[in-house]
Order: structure tokens, then C-alpha cells, then sequence
């Protein structure tokens, strides 16, 4: 297995701080993200404590889960538990950054997998997840 990284980023006309207060909170992904459903969080805790798990569920079924490893000013840092791709180890953050232009949304991730899977983790997290988000949200900001 090889360790592979996987990178998207968009720059948008808002401070930093605006950008933050829509993306930050890692319970509330599917309130901004147009292809990701509303997730819970396990047994009730609090989403912004590392440890908390959330759950993705489409008509009662789970299917994603993902825990909170860190949280800092402006990014958190998370694993995907059970992804399901062939890949272990999916470590990802989601950070922004000062820009000349507004702010730098940066939606990276290392995972583990063999040289096979990386154009599928490219389509699936890099295009579809990431890719997704963060056109919606330069869309959001450049309407005003």
C-alpha cells in the first residue's frame, strides 16, 4: 500500500471568518454541501469534541461514518471510518486560509491504498465530495 494524497481548493470574495462560520462546525456538513445528507452525531455528543462520530444516513440507512480527530481555529481534521473504497488510514482536513482575493477553502486527505484505487478516490471523494462542496460554496459567496 501506498500513501496517497488527494487535494481540492477554491478561493472565494468573503473573510476568512464568513467562510468559517457556514463550514466549520463538523456536524453540520449537509446543511451547506449539496450532495451530502444531514448527519447525527453519536451518542449525543458534542460535534466540535474530537472523538465525536457523525453518521450519514440516506432513507434510514448509514452510509458514511466519520470521526473528529482535531479542530483548530479555522480547520478539523477527520477519518473516515469503514470508507468504501479499498483504502485505510483516510485522513482529512477541511481548512481556510487568508487570500488575497477573500479566503482559500482547502479540502485535502493522505489515505493508504494501492497505485489501482486512486483514480476512483479521485472521481468519488476528490471530484464528487470535495469537488461538489467547494463549487457550491464559490457559488454562495460570488452571489453575494
Amino acid at each position: 500500500m501506498t500513501t496517497h494524497t488527494l487535494r481540492r481548493t477554491a478561493v472565494v470574495p468573503a473573510t476568512p471568518a464568513e467562510v468559517w462560520e457556514l463550514i466549520g462546525g463538523f456536524g453540520g456538513l449537509g446543511a451547506w454541501h449539496p450532495h451530502v445528507p444531514p448527519s447525527t452525531v453519536e451518542e449525543d455528543a458534542d460535534p466540535e469534541t474530537p472523538g465525536a462520530v457523525r453518521v450519514f444516513t440516506i432513507d434510514g440507512r448509514v452510509v458514511a461514518r466519520e470521526r473528529l480527530l482535531g479542530k483548530e481555529a479555522a480547520a478539523y481534521t477527520y477519518t473516515v471510518i469503514d470508507p468504501m473504497l479499498p483504502v485505510t488510514d483516510y485522513v482529512a482536513t477541511l481548512a481556510v486560509r487568508p487570500h488575497a482575493d477573500g479566503a482559500e477553502i482547502d479540502w485535502s486527505a493522505e489515505y493508504a491504498g494501492a497505485d489501482e484505487v486512486v483514480p476512483q478516490v479521485e472521481a468519488v471523494f476528490g471530484d464528487g465530495t470535495y469537488g461538489t462542496g467547494l463549487a457550491a460554496l464559490r457559488e454562495r459567496f460570488a452571489a453575494g
